[in-house]
């Protein structure tokens, strides 16, 4: 599966909002889909490449050997999940938006493992 199926299948998520695949060292989306006005999905990539890289100095710093699967944020009415994407040294992450009256956050997991598994880059 490419990035483009990718961003399609994760928007097919029920609640989906918006969907990027991310460099999270350089911050730069390497494609996405939906967003709007309601979601600036450049913004949101940048953001959460700080969320990743500020993890990743935490584990370091803790002296923990383990890698981050995934990160879920719960707002209010939103649910924004990041799955790190470890393939041949980039460290790529996919983000996915979710309405919270609408999105069952089990599924999503489900469906961003899935899609994980599926990617090739």
């Amino acid at each position: 599966m490419n990035i483009e199926s990718a961003l399609k299948e994760a928007m097919a998520t029920e609640g989906a909002i918006g969907a990027a695949v991310v460099d999270y060292e350089s911050g730069m989306s390497l494609g996405s889909a939906g967003g709007g006005k309601d979601l600036d999905l450049e913004i949101a990539s940048a953001g959460n490449t700080e969320v990743i890289r500020a993890k990743v100095r935490t584990l370091e710093a803790l002296r923990i050997n383990d890698s981050i699967e995934d990160i879920l944020i719960t707002l209010d009415k939103q649910y924004h999940l990041i799955r790190v994407l470890e393939r041949g040294g980039a460290r790529l992450f996919l983000y996915l938006a979710l309405d919270r009256s609408r999105a069952n956050l089990a599924l999503a997991r489900h469906n961003l493992r899935a899609i994980d598994n599926a990617l090739s880059l």
